[in-house]
């Protein structure tokens, strides 16, 4: 157990953990964890994905009982047996998992459970005043009439954001809040986390994006397999430091690239003249053997919807795709997969992943007609096949038998990537592929993606992490508006490239 060094007054603490503990089945998510949180602070909390970051944090909220322990809020010992009741307490909660009504708009979202009153009927001027006034303190670009259901994922955090805010919330645990949202956005969003802390709610941030952390917080915890590993002031702490105390060994977390020729390597993947209503225009783009294609861009400008036109999985008004050489018709991702083509989606949960459904049928999805066909020996070959795949791609379960669901985000997602490995495709579209995944299990990812280079397969890469998009791929197309904009090659300059996001080009600077 670590040692709690912040030295604080019993009036600074605005959470006391006391050798809390949480076992699901044989997983011991949480073993004695103890530490003193400050009030109107931002603390980070940091750890490859399965730490128990998210199961602490629901504990806090109301979500999960502890087996054992006790949580002290400003000195009283209180177990809050629901969400509800954490509420009440002012302790609330914005999840990974998004949890609105999709029915309802966003104004009714947000004031769900506390709207202003008159009488017994809603207050609707009321309300319509107070949404404003979340908004000019947010600078959230949010429609309060628009149906929560018709919104893209990065506008329902923003919900739920406001949701929390408008409770007047002591203690505010946000746990990825950062993973769908723009630079703008992003920036937004770190000014409301600061005018909260600066207004004396205590903020737990739980994020992979390590920068972020060491921007914003003024302490951090690491944890690792369930324990504490170190809790102490943001100041003494790096990149490297944070990443050596997550993994408990030293990793690189330093992205470059070298050139590579392709020249001569025949062409995986040709598009040409893609059009899609108002969506889409001329696209024109080819992938390789062996090659990595970046689409870039800011949300919103055409990226995921290029991948999904190619896929199948939205209709395209005109243009011709060709698969080494031969064009082929795509009206649905059947027909991708049956020609070669392969996608992991941005969403994993919504539009990947069975969650209820075991590993074994997850990995084997995209083949599972062909077991269908075989009246002996099924059942072990299917167990046989599953088994070398969850080798290949290191995943960590207990049995195949597991539910999806119960796998941390960064397992969910090499999944997606076995099941790739299954269908052995010539090329490979991933759409934010580490996305809400900790830097071992993103290491794990490129690594299976560059095994995949080797064999041969080119990919269609889209992040939103530039960083990442520069150091995985050989080229990129910047996206904007639904159109191709520019090239580049690596070795790449990343100011160059965020630059063509806004048709700008960077000016020379003089020594």
């Amino acid at each position: 157990m670590a040692e709690n060094v912040l030295g604080l007054d019993d009036s600074a603490i605005a959470i006391d953990i006391r050798e809390l503990s949480k076992s699901f089945g044989a997983t011991h998510a949480l073993k004695n964890v103890s530490m003193q949180l400050p009030k109107g602070q931002i603390i980070g909390l940091v750890g490859e994905n399965g730490a128990g970051k998210s199961t602490l944090g629901k504990i806090i909220a109301g979500v999960y009982s502890p087996d054992s322990g006790e949580i002290l809020f400003s000195g009283q010992n209180k177990q809050f047996n629901s969400p509800h009741e954490a509420l009440k307490e002012g302790v609330a909660l914005i999840a990974q998992e998004i949890l609105l009504v999709p029915d309802l708009n966003v104004e009714t979202n947000i004031f769900l459970g506390h709207s202003p009153r008159r009488n017994i009927f809603p207050d609707k001027k009321a309300i319509r005043s107070e949404f404003l006034k979340l908004i000019e303190l947010t600078k959230f670009d949010l429609n309060p009439n628009s149906k929560v259901s018709s919104l893209r994922l990065a506008d329902q955090q923003k919900v739920e954001i406001l949701r929390a805010i408008s409770r007047n919330t002591r203690i505010l645990i946000m746990d990825e809040p950062s993973a769908t949202l723009t630079a703008d956005e992003l920036e937004k969003l770190h000014a409301t986390i600061q005018w909260l802390a600066q207004s004396g709610t205590t903020i737990i941030l739980i994020s992979h994006f390590l920068e972020e952390v060491l921007k914003l917080t003024s302490h951090v915890v690491i944890m690792r397999d369930g324990e504490v590993v170190r809790v102490g002031p943001t100041s003494s702490e790096t990149v490297n430091s944070l990443v050596a105390g997550m993994v408990g060994k030293n990793l690189d977390t330093d992205y470059s690239k070298q050139a590579r020729s392709f020249e001569n390597k025949p062409v995986q993947l040709e598009v040409s003249g893609l059009n899609q209503g108002s969506t889409l225009h001329d696209i024109n783009l080819e992938v390789r053997e062996g090659e990595i294609l970046g689409l870039v861009g800011l949300v919103g400008s055409g990226r995921s919807e290029i991948a999904r036109a190619i896929f199948g999985a939205d209709k395209i008004t005109s243009g011709m795709v060709s698969i080494k050489g031969k064009p082929v018709t795509i009206n649905h991702p059947a027909d991708a997969i049956k020609n070669g083509l392969f996608m992991i989606p941005e969403s994993r949960k919504d539009e990947g992943l069975f969650l209820r459904d075991s590993i074994q049928n997850n990995l084997l999805f995209a083949s599972l007609s062909k077991f269908a066909k075989l009246k002996v020996m099924k059942s072990r070959l299917m167990s046989k096949r599953s088994t070398e795949l969850a080798s290949k791609i290191d995943l960590r379960f207990r049995v195949l038998k597991q539910a999806v669901e119960s796998l941390s985000g960064g397992n969910q997602q090499k999944i997606l990537f076995g099941r790739s490995l299954d269908v052995n495709p010539t090329v490979l579209i991933v759409d934010e592929p580490t996305r809400g995944v900790d830097i071992g299990a993103k290491r794990a990812i490129h690594e299976l993606l560059i095994e995949m280079n080797k064999g041969g397969t080119g990919v269609l890469f889209i992040s939103s992490e530039i960083e990442e998009a520069l150091g995985v791929c050989d080229r990129v197309l910047v996206v904007q508006k639904g159109r191709v904009v520019s090239e580049f090659r690596a070795p790449f300059n990343q100011q160059e490239v965020v630059s063509a996001f806004f048709n700008k080009k960077v000016e020379a600077v003089n020594d």
